[in-house]
């Protein structure tokens, strides 16, 4: 086997650990009694097991591993409640209020799955839910609050909300390159900037290891959104999971629509460059993380 591919074939390998570890936590919580109310345990579980590719949980755990040697408790959890918080976006984001979606991760939509009501409430149920793991379950005070509040301004009116407020604007409005990256970094590189500073957090980071991490994880997320733009006009339904083209029949504002294709590759790996340079200080223990930016930048799905 080329060593490439054998790369390739290992780095796989660790992603699909980190996914099971990832579901374990889940399964777990999901498991509790009187978490979830009977009504709804249905609906989240269907949502938050989907076949989600689960990049944000698996780099805080990559983050805590680079920092502490190892994933401890902690960052289980805190990559447990990225993915809800993530899972609540995607659920609201396919709504027909807002992009009207029929599929997600090769599934239905979990309005057409169950009903728009449903929808609506499981994803306020993921949303909160996230914030109670982290407040009850992660073990010292100090960094429960402090990743409660990394997770709340990635996710809130300041950063993803916003973003998704911006991205619904755009369609009806003359957007440019500035105002796209403002939106895909609020809507997409802000939650992944908070993955790694979360990792970090749970590993016990110092100042100039999380400004090294943060730096990564919004270079990862601009890069990883521009991907999604282009794989939206360059893949089928079936590989992305989802409906292929749906951007651009919505007049929605994307890196190919603004910039073209060319230049929207080339941004992409000039962001894939721009994270792997962030990684420096860490040397050769950040190699997953390194390898981790190169499949983003080369998926097909």
């Amino acid at each position: 086997m080329a060593s490439g591919k054998k790369s390739q074939k290992d780095f796989s390998a660790q992603l699909e650990n980190k996914v099971r570890l990832v579901n374990k936590v889940i399964g777990r919580i999901l498991s509790k009694p009187g978490l979830i109310g009977s009504e709804l345990k249905e609906s989240v579980r269907y949502s938050l097991e989907g076949p989600g590719k689960r990049i944000r949980s698996a780099m805080v755990l990559w983050c805590c591993e680079l920092i502490a040697g190892r994933a401890n408790h902690d960052a289980g959890i805190a990559a447990a409640a990225i993915e809800m918080v993530h899972t609540y976006s995607l659920i609201h984001d396919d709504l027909p209020a807002i992009d009207d979606d029929d599929y997600r991760r090769g599934r239905l939509t979990s309005h057409r799955k169950f009903d728009e009501a449903t929808a609506i409430l499981t994803g306020d149920a993921l949303l909160t839910l996230a914030f109670e793991l982290l407040a009850k379950e992660i073990e010292k005070p100090q960094i429960a609050m402090r990743l409660i509040n990394e997770l709340a301004e990635a996710a809130g009116p300041a950063g993803m909300v916003a973003g998704q407020m911006a991205d619904l604007k755009a369609a009806s409005r003359r957007t440019d390159e500035n105002m796209l990256r403002r939106i895909h970094t609020n809507k997409t590189a802000k939650m992944f900037r908070c993955a790694a500073a979360m990792g970090g957090i749970c590993g016990g980071a110092n100042e100039r290891q999380l400004k090294c991490l943060r730096e990564y994880g919004i270079k990862v997320g601009l890069g990883f959104q521009i991907a999604d733009d282009i794989l939206d006009v360059s893949a089928s339904s079936v590989q992305l999971g989802k409906t292929s083209g749906k951007d651009a029949r919505q007049g929605k504002a994307t890196y190919p629509a603004i910039v073209g294709l060319d230049k929207s590759k080339k941004l992409a790996k000039k962001l894939a460059d721009e994270a792997v340079a962030a990684l420096k200080p860490f040397g050769k223990k950040s190699d997953t993380l390194r390898r981790l930016v190169t499949m983003l930048l080369n998926r097909t799905k």
